[in-house]
């Protein structure tokens, strides 16, 4: 079951990687040039930065849950670490989509 739930979300991640593809369709027939790379590079940008993202954001918010549930005296302290662990993981996804950004409208980084 669990390697079927894998196989259903690698074929989910590559067509959302490919999705931006058809976007540049127009743009290279009318130029001439093959910038099939950029809009690949975009959608893995974006949906590999999402996926590490929550993935950090799920193991961060269980362990800082099961700590909590272990020693509700410490509270205080684990959430405040939790509240800044979650903001530095956010950062890499918006990092992420800056990139996917960069690469859909060419722009120079």
């Amino acid at each position: 079951m669990i390697r079927k739930i894998g196989t259903v979300v690698l074929w989910a991640l590559a067509l959302v990687a490919l999705m931006p593809v058809g976007a540049f369709a127009a743009e290279e027939a009318a130029a001439g040039a093959p910038y099939w790379g950029y809009g690949i590079g975009a959608g893995m940008a974006i949906g590999l930065a999402g996926l590490g993202c929550g993935i950090g954001q799920g193991l961060t918010a269980g362990n800082t849950t099961a700590g909590i549930a272990r020693n509700p005296g410490a509270a205080g302290s684990m959430f405040t670490n939790f509240i800044l662990g979650m903001v530095l993981i956010e950062s890499i996804a918006i990092y992420g989509l800056v990139v996917g950004l960069l690469l859909t409208f060419r722009i120079p980084a």
